[in-house]
């Protein structure tokens, strides 16, 4: 967009300064919806805690995209290259007992019980963010923690400098790993400074509910300046490394995929332009709207990369 979120901040907030539960979304639409996803097997765990509705400081004021939305039309390759492939076969998907294996350069590693790892966290409030994936984006409004209150939990050493992740590897459950589409399991990384920024997140929630199935369940990073497949779902390994690891898309297709995946509307896709996006939800002839650099969270982020041709590291 031209224009910068002039009031996307909503820092400060007091209780008095909770925008209304009925502003955000109706009530009746994503109780429905919701009823809808539990009954498909799409919600990937038990009952979550009572909603919680006061957004965190990073939080956009941008209408939310509904569930339904959410869930019906990702990109999950596990489960096929339909962008509807996941509502209708991740339901199957076994996300409890779930655990995460944390290794490389940090003083604890270990398999950690999911439940174990997210004890006694402080769940940031409501969190809005983009999630930019080629030319389309939604608002989704995820429940998580901080990365960083992860790896500080676990102690990262001072020679560690990226972050990867792995995804679950289970192809009687994930029909698309029958394939050889992708060099399965899914793979990303982060720059550890990447990792420990506040706004990368471990979403664990959308909309007060456990991870829908489609979207990740029950654990999966959100990054919101990079385009949506850096967020890598449903993660089973944390390792950090010394080296750039390797990254499933960039492996794949190394011309088309860098490993930073920034927001960049400078930069287009060697088969797409990637200088505007369409708001998911705006119908089919929904206007085209200009993309912001870094997604809009350049004040946050812009300075990890100072100095860096972000047209050579893409």
């Amino acid at each position: 967009m031209t224009r910068r979120f002039a009031n996307r901040w909503n820092g400060g907030l007091t209780e008095a300064d909770v925008t209304p539960k009925e502003t955000f979304f109706n009530r009746r639409q994503i109780m429905t919806g919701a009823g809808a996803v539990a009954a498909a097997g799409l919600i990937g765990g038990p009952a979550a805690a009572k909603l919680t509705t006061v957004p965190s400081k990073y939080s956009t004021k941008d209408t939310p995209n509904t569930l339904d939305q959410i869930t019906h039309y990702n990109n999950f390759y596990e489960f096929g290259l339909d962008k509807t492939d996941p509502s209708k076969y991740a339901g199957q998907l076994t996300v409890s007992p779930w655990s995460i294996k944390i290794d490389g350069m940090v003083d604890k590693p270990g398999t950690y019980a999911l439940d174990d790892l997210t004890k006694g966290v402080t769940l940031e409030e409501r969190i809005y963010r983009f999630r930019c994936v080629e030319a389309w984006s939604m608002i989704i409004p995820w429940d998580g923690f901080t990365l960083s209150t992860l790896l500080n939990r676990v102690g990262v050493q001072s020679s560690a400098k990226y972050v990867a992740f792995r995804t679950l590897e289970r192809p009687s459950e994930m029909p698309g790993q029958r394939s050889n589409l992708l060099d399965w399991p899914y793979r990303e990384g982060l720059r550890l400074d990447e990792a420990m920024n506040p706004l990368t997140i471990l979403a664990t929630g959308i909309y007060g509910e456990p991870m829908p199935k489609p979207d990740g369940a029950p654990i999966r990073l959100v990054v919101p300046w990079k385009y949506g497949f850096k967020s890598i779902k449903s993660i089973v390994q944390i390792t950090l490394t010394d080296k750039q690891p390797e990254t499933t898309w960039n492996m794949q297709a190394p011309g088309e995929y860098g490993f930073y995946s920034n927001v960049n509307p400078h930069v287009d896709h060697p088969r797409w332009s990637q200088a505007s996006e369409r708001r998911i939800g705006g119908g089919l002839f929904a206007k085209r709207i200009p993309t912001q650099m870094f997604n809009g969270y350049g004040d946050e982020v812009a300075s990890l990369y100072k100095g860096m041709d972000l047209r050579k590291f893409y």
